[in-house]
């Protein structure tokens, strides 16, 4: 499947007192390229959505104050009330961290269901 990918700049705000970006950061950032990945798509009235049922994280070589660099989100699994994203922080073609999150469809009775077929169409 397609590689979405968002671009972001270290601010200070991100750091620690060493500007290392904080752990807690990537998961943040990671939602935001999330967000832009699904935007356009339009759940049927009453669904929640996707809403973040497990969450992965590697941290290879840290990022600091300053620095830019790319989320690559990319869908590596679609099941039938479930999807698994792979991002990846990419700093000048190194990878500094891989977050894999798998996300439940949620209709609104707050239990899994049916991704519905139109929003399956779109992310592929």
């Amino acid at each position: 499947m397609k590689i979405y990918k968002f671009p972001f700049s270290v601010a200070y705000a991100d750091t620690d007192a060493g500007g290392i970006v904080y752990h807690g950061r990537y998961i943040e950032v990671a939602e935001r390229a999330r967000m832009q990945f699904l935007r356009g798509i339009t759940f049927p009235d009453g669904d929640i959505g996707f809403v973040v049922r497990e969450l992965n994280i590697k941290y290879i070589q840290p990022l600091k104050l300053g620095e830019d660099f790319i989320v690559e989100s990319q869908i590596t699994k679609i099941g039938a009330a479930s999807l698994s994203v792979e991002q990846k922080f990419v700093k000048e073609n190194n990878v500094c961290a891989i977050l894999v999150a798998t996300a439940a469809y949620i209709g609104a009775d707050l239990h899994p269901k049916r991704i519905p077929d139109f929003i399956v169409a779109k992310m592929r």
